[in-house]
């Protein structure tokens, strides 16, 4: 894919329609747009930072972060209500106050940890313990070697590990 050469129109929007195909290739119609936002709102906070010297290809590697996270929210969506039937649904009266209290402390520490890795490892981490997603598929999907994903995996339980032995 080709992207064009800038002329005096915005830069951002002499990308838009090649991005629009790159994301009509990979999720619903409708999704496109908003993904296509996302990409933009990114790169202008980047610009803001500091310039990009190469648009066309820091557009597309955003757009293939983009896609990931679309792919991972998308997912977690679709395994949360295949997951969800009758015989799994708890009376609210079953759950003692104490119990609530407790899974929500360890639901936040859980969290608390997650976000304190470094977001390749953690988009790796949850690719795989959390989507189930083998080394191969997580490689493929974020361009990166099996020995990289392994990597970030260790690293994700060495840091995890000690974030959790912290907490109190």
């Amino acid at each position: 894919m080709s992207c064009p050469a800038p002329v005096e129109r915005d830069e951002l929007q002499i990308h838009a329609s090649a991005l629009r195909r790159y994301f009509r290739k990979r999720v619903p119609a409708d999704a496109v747009d908003d993904l296509v936002q996302e990409v933009f709102v990114s790169v202008q906070a980047r610009r803001a930072e500091s310039p990009i010297e190469n648009m066309c290809g820091y557009l597309f590697a955003v757009a293939s972060h983009v896609l990931v996270r679309y792919r991972l929210e998308t997912r977690r969506t679709r395994s949360r209500l295949e997951s969800i039937d009758e015989d799994t649904l708890v009376a609210t009266s079953d759950v003692s106050p104490e119990r609530l209290v407790a899974s929500r402390d360890d639901l936040k520490h859980l969290v608390a940890a997650l976000q304190s890795l470094p977001p390749r490892t953690r988009d790796v981490f949850v690719l795989h313990r959390f989507e189930e997603m083998t080394y191969s598929a997580i490689a493929k999907c974020l361009h990166i070697s099996v020995s990289a994903v392994e990597k970030q995996i260790m690293t994700a339980l060495r840091l995890l590990k000690a974030h959790l032995e912290l907490e109190p």
